[in-house]
């Protein structure tokens, strides 16, 4: 069962409103510096253009993430369970709920693909597909890596388990809790083949946060669910057309 949490109304508030407001100075800045013609944001998937549109949102959270706790007097060990015994159960719990949900999640992606397409949509690849698709740097490779499976769960999980479902649920609607900062997490990443599978990670994210009361246990999943997502990029190419390959070899010799 979830302890209660002993954030103030206006820390959440504050703390939500400096994030919007680095989000959209971060975009406004990374658009007239591209507007400059400078080379790292002269192309969409330039190295400064994706380092400021990452570290404005969830880079910034860490840095506020600090402010936040020490505003409560709540240490770092403390928020994020690294003081309670037995992490490794946690961590345990973790991947079990990723392995169920991942083959869960890759279904509903595909389901509400098609259905888009039936509504006459085209769905496009994540915003995050196309940066590391298009990334031709190591470094760029590198950074997108260590975004997605550190920085990223990170901050995302203490903002929507961390913070806003304690905080909406202590408020008295266990509900708009569970749904509601839920779906807030699925629209965020912008991309309406996604929302449906994000926001079924989300609820469960949630509940493996209710069952262990340790922050670490949805930062674990989130991060084992991306990395799983992005071995799957990486690997899908020279995958098919490894079978490809031996599919032809079968036939061949048939």
């Amino acid at each position: 069962m979830l302890s209660a949490k002993p954030w103030r109304g206006e820390a959440v508030a504050a703390f939500c409103a400096t994030q919007l407001a680095s989000l959209c100075l971060g975009l406004a800045v990374a658009g007239l510096l591209q507007k400059a013609g400078l080379p790292a944001f002269r192309d969409p998937d330039g190295f400064g253009l994706i380092l400021f549109s990452t570290l404005s949102f969830q880079g910034v959270t860490w840095l506020l993430i600090g402010l936040f706790l020490r505003s409560h007097q709540t240490s770092w060990r403390e928020a994020f369970g690294f003081s309670q015994a037995q992490w490794w159960r946690v961590l345990l719990a973790a991947l079990v709920v990723v392995l169920v949900i991942l083959p869960v999640a890759w279904s509903l992606q595909g389901l509400s693909a098609m259905a888009l397409e039936k509504a006459g949509l085209t769905p496009e690849d994540q915003t995050a597909v196309k940066l590391l698709s298009a990334a031709t740097t190591w470094w760029t490779q590198a950074y997108l890596c260590v975004f997605t499976v550190v920085i990223a769960p990170v901050a995302e999980e203490f903002i929507f388990r961390g913070v806003l479902f304690p905080f909406v649920k202590q408020l008295g609607y266990p509900r708009l809790a569970w749904l509601g900062v839920s779906l807030l997490f699925a629209l965020i990443h912008m991309d309406l083949a996604i929302v449906v599978p994000l926001f079924v990670l989300a609820l469960a994210l949630t509940w493996l946060y209710e069952l262990t009361d340790n922050l670490l246990a949805p930062i674990a999943a989130h991060s084992l669910f991306n990395t799983a997502n992005l071995l799957v990029l990486y690997y899908s190419e020279p995958l098919d057309r490894f079978l490809q390959n031996f599919s032809q070899l079968i036939h061949e010799r048939i």
